[in-house]
């Protein structure tokens, strides 16, 4: 079993892997609606030409490069992860008051609690 020798950090967490589906499902259908454009203006742009190849050679290669970005997960090592150990800088100290004008302490002291009927009713 794998043990972590430090705390994971949210900051470097991956994506969730459903957002991470996500996020490849729609690279897929964008890729794919680009095959179908190509398809379609391919049969439909007269006079033929070079542009025709071009956008056969689009639909026939796009579904390839749909299925292998669409397969392709997000990196699990996060680039920019925050450790989780850094510390805070140190804030500077106030500069101190004056005897004068420092605040009065004011201590208080809990008693007791009393029992019922203690308390005198």
């Amino acid at each position: 079993m794998k043990s972590l020798k430090t705390a994971q950090s949210a900051t470097s967490l991956p994506r969730a892997p459903r957002e991470d589906a996500g996020a490849r499902f729609t690279k897929y259908m964008i890729t794919m609606g680009l095959r179908i454009a190509c398809f379609i203006a391919m049969v439909f742009i007269q006079p033929y030409g070079w542009w025709t190849w071009l956008l056969g050679a689009g639909a026939v290669v796009l579904p390839w490069i749909a299925v292998v970005v669409a397969n392709v997960g997000q990196d699990v090592t996060a680039v920019g992860a925050e450790n989780p150990e850094r510390q805070l800088e140190a804030a500077r100290p106030a500069p101190a008051a004056p005897v004068d004008e420092r605040p009065t302490v004011i201590r208080i002291s809990e008693t007791p609690r009393l029992s019922p009927g203690e308390d005198g009713r």
